[in-house]
């Protein structure tokens, strides 16, 4: 893995997490160790469950108390995760300034954008510690905010394709 390299995996398909959850496992298969910390997710997914069981230099970190999706929360609710995610922000780029792995993964943090909990340049700077101590970096959801874009040397778009219809 080329160690300074920022990469977004995003788009309306399902597999994004685990499309990062393989390139964790690949890392850790070639002695790199890894953090992912993950946002908006609420209920735990099923891709992660077994990470557990596996021997391998991954661990995981979650901030959110909620057993539930952020859109399905209430302001007070929302306003409580809020302040469960910019902690789970301000780990991450503890990380990335301190080089406690190889690479990180941000599952869904471009959604904590999408819904403005955080602006781009907390996670700017995030990619820019990243970069500076040779963490790889990526990060998962559905969109990429413009401002991203010139901090990242890949974009890969997830789509699923409905093939009921034929």
């Amino acid at each position: 893995m080329n160690k300074e390299c920022v990469e977004i995996i995003c788009g309306s398909g399902r597999g994004k997490t685990t499309m990062a959850l393989g390139k964790s496992i690949r890392a850790c298969a070639h002695g790199s160790s890894v953090v992912i910390v993950q946002f908006l997710k609420g209920r735990e997914t099923g891709e992660l469950n077994y990470l557990s069981n596996l021997n391998l230099d991954i661990k995981l970190f979650s901030f959110e108390k909620s057993n539930q999706y952020y859109e399905e929360l209430d302001e007070q609710e929302r306003a409580e995760q809020k302040g469960n995610i910019i902690n789970g922000l301000c780990f991450a780029r503890k990380v990335a300034a301190t080089r406690e792995c190889n690479l990180l993964v941000l599952d869904e943090v471009l959604g904590v954008l999408d819904y403005g909990i955080v602006q781009p340049e907390d996670v700017i700077q995030i990619i820019t510690k990243a970069r500076e101590e040779g963490v790889y970096l990526i990060l998962t959801g559905r969109s990429v905010h413009p401002e991203l874009r010139e901090y990242v040397d890949s974009v890969t778009i997830v789509e699923t394709e409905d093939l009921e219809g034929k």
